[in-house]
């Protein structure tokens, strides 16, 4: 179990890097300029889905979350290992 933090444009190495190891089990946090990737009808949103189709993730990839800073740190603890992405 991953918490990977998703901070660079679509159309990164890093972006495209996070998108193709992601498992079942990790949760992603978009975070500075990754927010982009969350904008509907956007390529890359259609490519976060279709990579989730791919992952298993479909059924967990819905509407963005939008955490704060308690949120987040909820999800550190539950994610014992954090990947960032720049």
């Amino acid at each position: 179990m991953i918490l990977h933090t998703l901070a660079t444009t679509p159309g990164r190495d890093a972006f495209d890097n996070c998108l193709a190891i992601l498992s079942p089990e990790d949760a992603v946090v978009l975070l500075g300029d990754g927010v982009y990737a969350g904008i509907r009808k956007t390529e890359a949103c259609k490519r976060l889905r279709a990579d989730a189709l791919a992952a298993g993730l479909i059924e967990r990839l819905g509407p963005i979350t939008v955490v704060d800073m308690e949120g987040f740190v909820s999800l550190t603890e539950r994610y014992p290992r954090q990947l960032g992405w720049y």
